[in-house]
């Protein structure tokens, strides 16, 4: 009877898991606009100002090495006319210089999340962005003692940002509850844009008004003003954090559970040999090669073929990252509500978003190569940027979908492969452009665009939105299992009829 009595309540403890967990855990002030009442809100509001900074720190060079590079007419008291730059790199060593920052970026993917989970993955961010910061300032001095001192600031700059993306995700491990992963992690994600945005041509008007040292001192305080904030007001965990209040501490840990600390077998073999995941990869460095080759090269290409201004090339320059900024938050929207609306699958909405995408984006691309005229060019770079924000929407979250358990892991593998387009881009394009003429950088634009038919192409036909076989846990596999014992047994025991009319339902 005693036994009866636990089963039941366990039966009736499932009940309510099912149909109320985790909606019953609520807050006793509920979430609203006011985001600085809770303290998770507070850290992502401060970790969108993180990666304002990471991109700001690493984009700012793309428009001062115009100014860095660029020759000045002087006239002397007797009126003779020469001309005079600060440094005297030819094509190939500003491609070397803008890809320097990718040689140490690509280092450290793996190492970020490791260190971070052991010792905080806000030390590691903040540190990492810190230290990014510290080195910007001297980003100066090292430029004017030589090139081997600026290229190697540059590359252990991308060595301590490397450890910035796959970090943030020990942060979001403790802070974030499961229904608000989504919206905090794309706030914070934004200030990616945002910093590109701003740094863009705030580096073009304080090179032309100041000089381009001031770009380098500016945006390097910047994050050091940051860093302090940060390491003073964020904790690894709301139960480390003395301003949390019990409430939304309790709430937080409530929600996310104390599971996840199991040890997670990753299966190399099924994951190297998974053509969905193959095709996410791709996907991943087809985006990032035509995303870095216009990061670091555009504010050179307005200048060299279209004769913008050094001021000018700065704002043009952001105006596709303000159009990707603004695309994001409508793809992640629109790409939810095609599956809530069952309207498509989720194989459907990433094959068709991703591929809609990278089309648009070759045919874009092409057309930048053949057009002249400095307004259409930089409507058709604007919308062909713009649009990579709907193949976000694709491949950037289907590891999540294939094999959500080891999603950090494939992230992981996928961004160091996708990394090794901000190295070779801008070298390549260095050998391309020597003489800055319209021939040369539309071979540059249809490289770009051939990647991205590529990589349209291997998505479209290995790409899939379904849990992979090998991703699936023990407990998944042991309920599939029982669901067809199950519908055996059913069959068997004279119920022939439910399962006919489920499969005829099937077939129709």
């Amino acid at each position: 009877m005693e036994d009866v009595v636990k089963s039941e309540k366990f039966n009736g403890h499932k009940m309510e898991i099912a149909h109320h967990d985790p909606n019953e855990i609520v807050e006793a002030e509920p979430l609203s606009w006011k985001f600085w009442k809770k303290r998770r809100y507070v850290v992502v509001f401060l970790a969108f100002l993180g990666f304002f900074n990471v991109y700001s720190l690493r984009v700012n060079l793309s428009v001062a090495i115009v100014a860095m590079t660029e020759n000045r007419t002087v006239i002397d008291d007797a009126g003779n006319i020469s001309y005079e730059q600060d440094f005297p790199w030819d094509s190939k060593q500003r491609g070397l210089i803008l890809s320097s920052f990718f040689y140490g970026y690509i280092t450290t993917q793996f190492i970020g999340g490791f260190i971070g989970a052991k010792i905080g993955g806000n030390i590691v961010f903040g540190l990492g962005i810190g230290t990014t910061a510290l080195l910007t300032l001297l980003t100066p001095l090292a430029a004017k003692h030589s090139l081997e001192m600026f290229l190697a600031v540059r590359i252990i700059e991308g060595v301590f940002e490397g450890v910035t993306f796959p970090c943030i995700h020990a942060v979001w491990s403790r802070w974030s509850p499961p229904l608000e992963r989504s919206r905090m992690a794309s706030i914070a994600f934004a200030g990616n844009y945002a910093g590109t945005v701003i740094a863009m041509p705030s580096s073009g008007l304080l090179a032309s008004a100041y000089g381009w040292e001031s770009v380098f001192y500016v945006f390097g305080t910047i994050g050091l003003i940051w860093f302090f904030i940060w390491i003073v007001v964020v904790r690894s965990g709301p139960d480390r954090d003395r301003f949390c209040s019990d409430d939304e501490r309790e709430f937080i840990q409530k929600k996310i559970g104390y599971g996840g600390n199991k040890q997670i077998k990753h299966p190399w073999k099924a994951i190297f040999t998974s053509k969905p995941f193959y095709a996410i990869v791709a996907s991943h460095f087809s985006e990032n090669w035509g995303f870095y080759t216009l990061l670091t090269q555009l504010p050179t290409f307005l200048k060299d073929t279209l004769n913008f201004n050094l001021d000018k090339t700065g704002f043009v320059s952001a105006v596709p990252y303000l159009a990707m900024g603004i695309l994001l938050g409508v793809s992640g929207y629109l790409a939810d509500w095609l599956q809530i609306k069952k309207i498509l699958t989720t194989t459907q909405v990433r094959r068709y978003f991703n591929c809609a995408a990278f089309l648009a984006q070759t045919i874009f691309m092409i057309l930048t190569a053949y057009l002249s005229d400095p307004t259409w060019s930089v409507v058709c770079i604007t919308i062909a940027v713009g649009l990579g924000a709907f193949a976000w929407s694709g491949f950037a979250v289907n590891h999540l979908d294939i094999a959500p358990q080891h999603a950090s892991v494939l992230m992981g593998i996928g961004n160091t492969f996708a990394t090794i387009p901000g190295i070779v881009s801008p070298l390549l394009t260095g050998y391309l452009v020597t003489e800055k003429t319209a021939e040369e950088w539309k071979a540059v634009f249809f490289i770009s665009a051939g990647i991205y038919l590529i990589g349209c192409i291997i998505y479209w036909l290995w790409a899939s939105g379904e849990l992979q076989e090998w991703a699936k846990t023990p407990e998944q596999k042991a309920s599939e299992a029982e669901e067809r014992q199950r519908a055996v047994l059913a069959k068997s025991n004279g119920k022939e009829g439910y399962v006919n009319a489920a499969a005829e339902l099937k077939e129709q």
